[in-house]
């Protein structure tokens, strides 16, 4: 609680910070990192469990996350097991799935941005709905027909150039 005459002063930065995440960009921002959160769960069962099945199957029935190397250790059949008996291992197979869903990814970004991109032309395509006049602009416009009235019916004073 404050004394009197002592009254809490906040530091300027709160307001300054506060104006920053109330502007739309930020809170957009946030939205999209929720939204690519919730989009990655789907890709990664997209490369998972459609895709990877698929290019398994054209390339000799290989399962892709059971594609490694071991440096050290034994020699097992799957990677779950070679990691649960300690083995060290190079995880092929797993990085071709993060290549794949990168891409994926990437595909389905640069899509959007098409989409969104002419979205945008096609709206400042369409006529812009003419306002109506402001008071203001009414009295400008007043004022110059009235010297344009005056400049037409009395010859211009002074040295003509």
């Amino acid at each position: 609680m404050a004394k009197q005459g002592f009254p809490l002063r906040t530091p300027g930065w709160v307001a300054e910070f506060r104006a920053f995440i109330m502007r739309g960009n930020v809170v957009d921002l946030a939205v999209g990192v929720i939204v690519g959160a919730a989009f990655t769960s789907i890709v990664n069962s997209l490369v998972k469990d459609i895709f990877n099945p698929f290019l398994g199957l054209l390339i000799g029935g290989i399962d892709f996350s059971n594609l490694f190397i071991t440096l050290k250790g034994p020699h097992l059949a799957t990677l779950a097991d070679a990691q649960k008996a300690g083995a060290v291992t190079i995880n092929i197979g797993l990085f071709l799935n993060a290549v794949i869903q990168f891409v994926i990814v990437a595909l389905v970004i640069f899509w959007v941005v098409k989409v969104l991109s002419r979205l945008h032309v096609r709206e400042e395509e369409q006529p812009a709905a003419v306002a109506a006049p402001t008071r203001t602009e009414e009295l400008l416009e007043q004022i110059r027909d009235e010297l344009a009235a005056k400049g037409r019916t009395a010859p211009p004073s002074g040295p003509v150039a």
